[in-house]
């Protein structure tokens, strides 16, 4: 049976299993999943384990191995632009919906109440997390590391990326003699790590299943009914980006078949959408854009992880819809010139943010902040839409490692790549 099959069924187990937890009130399975829930967590850590090596060597042998130095800077910058565009493209997609949708988010004042009294003491928190988080200017200064080996420490990724391809570039100008052991040595090290990742990757079933039935058993559709309108907005704005925004950029710059493109990456997809995390998701991102897209390693090993730090178009859609949700519902309409700062501050906070879960509500709250009058706490907003939050990071996740292997597919082939490796993803002629 293949992963994917596995992964699948653990999945739909583990909604089954949690809704009726939830829904009947069985106190002892719910305790029973959420406690299992920590085999999910440490399976999170053991392939988060493997991003580190996997990312430094596969970046140092990709960036060493494109030769022409020069070529660094174009993939770099045609990522980066790419990148940029498609996340405001999505804050855009988002507002349109969300000014069509939630001019009146229908809450009654006991669901308000309700919502409030259970999540403000944890939106607080989210507001401290968030104030005490860097700022732009600071994330963009922070990209040269003084101490790369306490960037890796820290797990800090945009000065991990800038130490490892200003390392790879440094190796591609050496003499061949002294270039090759370095190399080998890095090959070495990124083939282990993929040993690893398989090997883990065969633990995926038993945590998807952890994972998914604590989520479902803790939170169920008692929140979800309070929030239907506002969530369903923000999973129809998510499938938009994807069926309009990727699905237009893998016919017309990458030139495949978009339906085969995402049968060939859906194992990712479900990774992604049981851990929240595109870090936790990035190994097995990695080896898919390369055995079932056909991407070379050169573009993925820069690009992938590049978009696992700083592409982050679900995340920066779903900011701009709760940002509306929760101007509607404590302050009311927001104007033109306010909903352009929101497209602006949501593409730029998303540079930098956590491949975690949850890193999405702490760069919520700089958009919030940016959004609504000096008046309001955010803590308030937060409180309204914390309880579905764990649900709808799952899904924008989902699409933002989505996007991360369309646009290694749509650079790759700007480099003027075939991706042989794939050539049944190309659309009939």
């Amino acid at each position: 049976m293949q992963l994917y099959t596995k992964i699948m069924i653990a999945l739909v187990l583990g909604v089954v299993i949690g809704l009726v937890a939830n829904l009947l009130g069985l106190d002892w399975l719910v305790a029973f999943l959420v406690g299992i829930r920590q085999f999910g967590d440490a399976w999170i850590d053991l392939i988060t384990m493997v991003v580190i090596p996997l990312v430094v060597a596969s970046l140092i042998v990709g960036t060493a191995s494109l030769g022409d130095i020069t070529k660094v800077g174009r993939i770099g910058g045609k990522t980066m632009a790419y990148y940029l565009a498609t996340t405001a493209v999505a804050v855009v997609i988002g507002l349109v919906l969300s000014n069509i949708f939630l001019r009146n988010p229908g809450m009654s004042e006991e669901a308000l109440a309700g919502l409030r009294g259970t999540y403000l003491e944890e939106g607080q928190s989210r507001v401290e997390l968030a104030e005490r988080a860097p700022g732009l200017v600071e994330v963009l200064r922070g990209i040269s590391p003084r101490n790369p080996i306490e960037a890796l420490a820290n797990f800090e990724m945009l000065p991990i990326l800038f130490f490892s391809v200003f390392f790879g570039a440094a190796l591609s100008v050496l003499a061949t003699a002294k270039r090759e052991p370095v190399l080998n040595f890095f090959e070495g090290v990124n083939s282990a790590a993929t040993v690893m990742i398989h090997w883990i990757m065969k633990l995926a079933p038993y945590a998807v299943f952890a994972l998914i039935g604590a989520v479902i058993a803790q939170f169920g559709a008692d929140v979800l009914g309070s929030l239907l309108i506002y969530s369903l907005v923000v999973v129809l704005g998510l499938l938009l980006h994807l069926g309009l925004t990727y699905m237009a950029a893998l016919r017309f710059l990458a030139r495949l078949n978009p339906l085969r493109f995402l049968r060939r990456v859906r194992s990712v997809q479900l990774v992604a959408f049981s851990t929240s995390s595109s870090n936790a998701t990035l190994p097995l991102t990695l080896e898919t854009a390369e055995e079932e897209v056909g991407v070379s390693k050169e573009v993925s090993s820069f690009v992938l992880p590049l978009g696992a730090t700083i592409n982050m178009d679900g995340t920066a859609l779903y900011q701009a819809v709760a940002t509306m949700f929760i101007a509607q519902v404590l302050v009311g309409d927001l104007t033109l010139a306010a909903q352009f700062g929101i497209v602006l501050t949501a593409t730029l906070a998303s540079i930098g943010a956590a491949g975690v879960p949850s890193a999405g509500i702490i760069i919520l709250i700089v958009v919030l902040q940016q959004a609504l009058p000096p008046t309001v706490d955010p803590a308030a907003g937060i409180a309204l839409i914390l309880g579905v939050d764990r649900i709808l990071d799952m899904c924008r996740t989902t699409l933002n490692v989505t996007g991360d292997l369309t646009a290694a597919a749509v650079i790759a082939r700007s480099e003027g790549e075939t991706l042989e490796a794939s050539s049944d993803l190309n659309p009939a002629t």
